[in-house]
């Protein structure tokens, strides 16, 4: 059954998204176990009436023969015993209308089909069935095969006692800072205890998701919006341990409360986006200031100790021009003090340079002075 919160004036939702259909009263099931009986009976009524002495009409036959499969057909559509009686009252009215000397056995055969089959009932490993006996609580039947007493047993529902997993949604509430929010999430639950989950509650389903549901709003209004996004998990937590109190009561246990969606209006996801992109930006500015604030600590470090060795500094300055050389720039520039000291070293061969300029220079004095002393002959011959 699908119920819907009639508060909102945009339609109407469902409480439960996934929820089964509203499911019909039912006696009993016909399964394969009932309707293989029934064929058995069948074929051993059809056995005796060939080996009889006085063998019935083929009419009065598929009549004998068909009677209860149209019986088991009738259960199958309509299993409630209330429709047994009704088809056996039929059938009498029939046999009272059409007199025969058969018509004894095609009642037994068709009471048979209508009241023995169903009876026999056959449950899975997981499933158990709450059997009420004149209305009242008899037992819980299952796993395998059982009995039921015609008229005066019906099952009143099988439970599934395997883990079960609902969705649901807590739609358009406020968190305690006035944001709307929506949020779906998932319960995982399941049953142990059969007789309480059916005989203590109406739908025992329900319960357990609108229970859920309501702890799920009470959660969302009492924290933060924020709150609630950084503390999902002890906020699932909470909701489970609340609900599980309630539920536990009814013989059903929940195991587990899953926040799977949170939906916030579309403004309010633009201003977070804002506020997260101001808050990344104001953290990359805090790091690189605190980067350099630790530079600048190395470097005095550093300076300290090169202001004690010079060597070291020495050392440095020449590992600078080093790492120079090997990017391949074509122009260096250094600083005079350490040109002045490459030259002093002869490192590089900066002082072979020099003495080689030194050396063209005195050889090209005497050239100089003798085309002087020529050109000075000539003008005197003049």
């Amino acid at each position: 059954m699908i119920l819907f919160n009639k508060s909102r004036d945009q339609g109407k939702f469902p409480l439960i998204k996934n929820v089964e259909p509203k499911k019909t009263r039912k006696d009993f099931r016909m399964d394969a176990v009932g309707l293989g009986a029934l064929a058995l009976f069948v074929v051993c009524v059809a056995i005796g009436l060939a080996l009889g002495g006085r063998p019935p009409k083929a009419e009065v036959l598929g009549i004998l023969l068909g009677t209860p499969v149209a019986a088991s057909l009738l259960m199958t559509l309509f299993p409630r015993w209330s429709t047994a009686v009704k088809f056996l009252l039929v059938l009498g009215l029939l046999a009272a209308l059409w007199q025969s000397e058969q018509m004894g056995m095609v009642l037994a055969v068709g009471a048979v089909g209508a009241l023995v089959a169903p009876a026999v009932q056959k449950m899975e490993e997981w499933e158990r069935s709450i059997v009420l006996r004149f209305g009242k609580f008899h037992r819980v039947r299952g796993p395998g095969l059982f009995l039921l007493f015609p008229l005066i047993d019906r099952i009143a529902q099988v439970v599934d006692l395997r883990i079960r997993v609902t969705d649901f949604s807590a739609e358009t509430t406020l968190t305690r800072d006035s944001v709307t929010v929506t949020v779906d999430a998932l319960c995982f639950w399941l049953v142990w205890d059969p007789e309480k989950a059916v005989l203590e509650v109406q739908n025992y389903e329900e319960a357990v998701i609108l229970s859920s549901k309501t702890a799920l709003r009470n959660a969302i209004s009492k924290n933060d919006l924020s709150t609630f996004l950084e503390r999902g998990e002890e906020i699932e937590e909470q909701i489970r341990s609340e609900v599980d109190r309630k539920t536990t009561e009814w013989g059903i246990t929940v195991q587990h409360i899953e926040i799977t969606d949170i939906q916030i209006p579309e403004s309010l996801q633009v201003s977070m986006s804002r506020l997260a992109q101001m808050e990344r930006e104001k953290k990359g500015r805090i790091q690189l200031a605190e980067a350099e604030i630790e530079t600048a600590r190395r470097l005095v470090e550093a300076a300290g100790i090169y202001g004690e060795n010079r060597t070291a500094l020495r050392l440095r300055k020449l590992a600078v021009l080093n790492e120079g050389l090997k990017a391949g720039n074509g122009m260096i520039l250094i600083p005079n003090e350490l040109a002045r000291e490459l030259r002093g070293g002869g490192v590089l061969g900066l002082a072979a340079l020099e003495e080689a300029r030194q050396t063209n220079k005195e050889k090209m004095k005497p050239d100089t002075q003798s085309e002087i002393q020529e050109e000075d002959d000539g003008s005197s011959k003049q």
